[in-house]
């Protein structure tokens, strides 16, 4: 899928919601899809990376974005249907999901891991797409053609030591998203799947590869073209999958 070059049209008349776009894989999805029509509605905890994401879509003549600031770490099931019932009443639609927003805790053994911070990376990585897209299924339910993906890890495909909370949430990410893909694919125009975004060049990847040169691993746009593949109507027959880059 990186060889894949989509028509500029592509999101035309979408309106797609991506968490943690403030920065890094989201920013630069948020600006991708907005590129190829879409309308965005930014995500994340920090207005001043989402105010610059803003700017940087409407300076470049794209469709107007719109911002929702919100704390995933705290946020209630109330907070998502509330953000649910904002988006069906200014936007009226919502076709696509992109649940990019992580949290990787620390990198120490189970057996010493802080049981506070372990709820958090939970309640970041795994109770919060569930409940988002949860509060949102039943507006995209009315789209002809709508995408939710999801963000996977290699970790969370095969254990390794030391990964504790981030490894386990996302092995149960994986589980949710064929669940939801499962669930809908007969009797809604929906598909569930997940994107494996491999290395790249994030604040996420730099925590937990501190020794590692981030001059030698690609930018966040370049691997866009997955993004967009499944985002856009070309992956209508792709569903329940994990697509690495």
């Amino acid at each position: 899928m990186m060889n894949y070059t989509p028509p500029p049209t592509l999101l035309t008349d979408r309106v797609i919601l991506i968490t943690g776009a403030g920065d890094g894989i989201g920013r630069a999805a948020a600006k991708s899809f907005a590129a190829h029509g879409a309308t965005v509605i930014l995500l994340g905890r920090t207005i001043r990376k989402l105010e610059a994401v803003y700017d940087e879509i409407e300076q470049a003549g794209h469709p107007q974005p719109a911002i929702y600031p919100m704390n995933l770490e705290g946020a209630s099931p109330n907070d998502y249907n509330q953000l649910a019932h904002t988006v069906e009443k200014e936007f009226k639609q919502l076709d696509g999901l992109l649940h990019n927003a992580s949290q990787l805790g620390v990198l120490t053994p189970l057996e010493h891991y802080d049981i506070a911070l372990w709820y958090q990376v939970m309640q970041v990585n795994l109770h919060a797409p569930f409940l988002l897209t949860q509060a949102c299924l039943k507006l995209m339910k009315k789209s002809t053609d709508a995408s939710i993906v999801f963000t996977s890890a290699p970790v969370g495909q095969k254990g390794r030591a030391y990964w504790g909370a981030y490894a386990t949430s996302k092995f149960a990410l994986n589980g949710v998203m064929q669940i939801w893909a499962d669930e809908l694919e007969n009797n809604t125009a929906i598909r569930v799947n997940a994107i494996n975004p491999g290395a790249v060049r994030t604040a996420l990847r730099a925590n937990a590869y501190p020794g590692e040169d981030p001059a030698t691993l690609p930018w966040p746009e370049t691997i866009m073209p997955v993004y967009l593949y499944l985002m856009g109507p070309d992956s209508r027959s792709i569903n329940g999958q994990t697509l690495e880059v």
